[in-house]
């Protein structure tokens, strides 16, 4: 049986679940806590059309992505398959977010909060000069 936990990221539940030895996250939850969406669903379905490497990683993934996957989270209506995305993959989702400063760097935090775990689970950096924008040329790509 694999393992679950709840997360708290301002106020909002981020339901998680240990996958081959990694956590994996909710979707959804992810979404709706960042853009406080009604519809995460839908949000995420519309982020994938703005965003044609996001669909393309949700679709089939590369070679540093794992496609997101359906697992079961526990519900309050019992066990049920959502999509699930393991952490490079939220940091992904997180990225194409537009949202205000105060949450961005709140997503910052929890994003470099993760990807310093990854980095020690793994003995290597992940950011290096190699897969690195600055500023100037990440605006470029979202214009």
């Amino acid at each position: 049986m694999e393992e679950q936990k709840i997360a708290l990221f301002k106020g909002s539940k981020i339901r998680k679940t240990l996958h081959q030895n990694e956590w994996w996250f909710v979707i959804n939850d992810i979404i709706e806590a960042l853009t406080d969406s009604t519809d995460p669903a839908q949000y995420f379905k519309r982020m994938k059309q703005r965003d044609a490497e996001l669909n393309n990683l949700t679709k089939q993934g590369e070679v540093q992505f794992v496609p997101p996957l359906m697992l079961e989270i526990e519900t309050s209506g019992g066990k049920q398959k959502m999509y699930c995305w393991n952490t490079e993959g939220i940091f992904r989702i997180i990225q194409s977010i537009p949202s205000s400063k105060a949450d961005a760097n709140a997503g910052g935090d929890i994003a470099g909060g993760a990807r310093k775990k990854l980095e020690e689970r793994l003995g290597r950096t992940i950011v290096s000069k190699e897969n690195y924008l600055p500023n100037k040329e990440k605006k470029k790509i979202r214009e």
